[in-house]
């Protein structure tokens, strides 16, 4: 009897177990549904025209400041990261989608687009602050060059004034 009772249970441990894993499997799915529309919804973006994607832009804020769920989180996200987007923001998107991308369910669709994402523009915005940092360089190599290149001037004069006086100063020999 006692150990029928534990088949019993145990079968019904299994049998949760089961239940649990294919209430998963279509969780995944739909991320991985939404994972493509996104993608799609990304490339719409990028075809749009800059009035579009001021439009595009109001009615994705509004989603998310209603919702505030990731899929309208990346949404947005992912029209503020478009390269040339009238309303690129890459900053702000990188800002929606650090809690997403740093959270800890690595088995997410949805995460793993996030974190492609937040890399990329984590990337990007390192890049963008090394070409900075060069042009800054650049620029203060030209002043010093500018600087030099005055510098020398200045002695060519004091030079030319200087050959210009040695014979008036010169002791005539008779």
């Amino acid at each position: 009897m006692i150990r029928n009772g534990f088949v019993f249970a145990l079968a019904l441990l299994l049998a949760g177990c089961a239940a649990l894993r294919t209430q998963n499997i279509p969780d995944k799915e739909l991320e991985r549904r939404q994972v493509i529309e996104l993608i799609n919804y990304a490339q719409r973006v990028a075809a749009m025209t800059p009035e579009q994607q001021r439009r595009e832009y109001s009615a994705s804020n509004q989603a998310f400041a209603k919702g505030k769920d990731t899929n309208s989180r990346i949404q947005l996200a992912l029209l503020l990261a478009t390269p040339g987007a009238s309303v690129h923001d890459a900053t702000r998107a990188a800002s929606l989608l650090e809690p997403v991308a740093t959270a800890g369910d690595t088995a997410s669709p949805l995460r793993a687009l996030a974190r492609l994402l937040y890399a990329q523009l984590n990337e990007c915005a390192n890049e963008q602050k090394r070409a900075n940092q060069m042009r800054d360089q650049l620029d203060a190599a030209k002043e010093s060059e500018r600087s030099m290149r005055e510098k020398l001037e200045a002695l060519k004069d004091i030079e030319r004034s200087i050959l210009q006086r040695a014979p008036e100063s010169q002791p005539r020999h008779r």
